[in-house]
């Protein structure tokens, strides 16, 4: 799938990210301290792991990995669907610590990728759909398409990153 950007302080908060920033900072300084970096790390990757394994989105062979230092997830395995791929994608960025995702996982339905819309300030899933769709009454098509990460059309923030489907 490739690279998605994300804003690093918006998010689920799933780890210490400060604690892994300033392992990352001393790993730089210190080469001793690295080990303590790679805990985190690899303790922030599985806090994530288990977060996508926790929206039942049928992935297997997942395989999660943190950088603190840059942000950065890297994530692969397998999806039954490109939709499941992209919401693997979506809980990854959305997590508070993470500022992009290299997405490396399959779709075993081959099916085409959606679009994705950042949330600013003053954002509703109508006004998202009334851009993308035309038609603000079909914001169920956006919140059904990010659940169960949405758990209601209202609760959405500034900095999340949302699928948006083809109309259909």
């Amino acid at each position: 799938m490739g690279m998605f950007s994300f804003i690093k302080e918006a998010g689920e908060k799933l780890f210490g990210k400060k604690q892994v920033e300033q392992a990352a900072q001393a790993a730089a300084a210190d080469p001793a301290a690295a080990p303590t970096l790679a805990e985190l790390n690899a303790a922030a990757a599985q806090g994530i792991k288990t977060y996508i394994e926790s929206q039942n989105l049928g992935a297997n062979g997942l395989f999660v990995e943190f950088d603190g230092a840059s942000g950065k997830v890297t994530v692969q395995g397998e999806a039954p669907t490109m939709e499941a791929v992209e919401k693997i994608t979506l809980c990854c960025g959305n997590v508070d610590g993470v500022s992009e995702v290299e997405n490396l996982m399959s779709a075993a339905d081959g099916s085409d990728e959606s679009q994705y819309h950042d949330v600013v300030r003053g954002d509703t899933l109508s006004a998202i759909a009334k851009e993308y769709y035309g038609n603000a009454n079909k914001y169920m098509a956006i919140f059904e398409a990010n659940k169960p990460m949405l758990s209601h059309p209202d609760k959405i923030y500034p900095g999340q990153k949302l699928r948006i489907p083809a109309e259909s």
